[in-house]
């Protein structure tokens, strides 16, 4: 019965089979729990943008679930391979007007098989749920393989707005 969701569904429409994909899908794609906060840490560890400069602390992922409880989605595997529990993540941020991503990171070893895209497709889902229809993504500009995905999700680069940071 291997395939038989992909099999019955295959005349069905592209939403249909997208969603039958998802389902029968792993890693298992679900909100973060404060019980996740350290093995989040262990992936962002190795699989983080080296453009993210902020510091990670269990205590801002503890405020942050805090804050908003579904913001941080996760990707597990069915059965961890002796190393990594949380495979992939990303911050789904929403402030009323705008939807906001980051923090995308897929553990080394789970590339290029569509896990990126598919939190990518859940926190645009989370997003759409909560009232936003405009969704900015934060991506390093000379990160290629990071900016191809973006641009596969169907995200563009806008040139006329810059983005200035303070820390404090």
């Amino acid at each position: 019965m291997d395939g038989w969701p992909q099999r019955r569904f295959a005349r069905r429409d592209a939403a249909t089979r997208e969603l039958c994909a998802q389902l029968t899908a792993l890693p298992l794609l679900r909100s973060a729990t404060s019980a996740d906060i350290t093995a989040v840490l262990e992936l962002w560890s190795v699989a983080r943008s080296r453009h993210a400069v902020t510091p990670d602390h269990p205590a801002t992922l503890e405020a942050l679930l805090r804050t908003a409880a579904d913001a941080l989605l996760v990707a597990e595997p069915e059965s961890p391979p002796g190393g990594l529990t949380i495979v992939g993540t990303v911050i789904a941020a929403w402030d009323g007007w705008r939807g906001h991503l980051y923090r995308l990171a897929v553990d080394p070893a789970h590339r290029r098989a569509g896990l990126g895209l598919r939190l990518v497709r859940a926190a645009e889902d989370l997003l759409y749920s909560k009232g936003a229809r405009r969704i900015n993504a934060i991506v390093g500009h000379d990160d290629a393989p990071a900016v191809a995905l973006w641009v596969r999700a169907g995200y563009e680069h806008d040139p006329a707005i810059g983005r200035y940071v303070r820390d404090l």
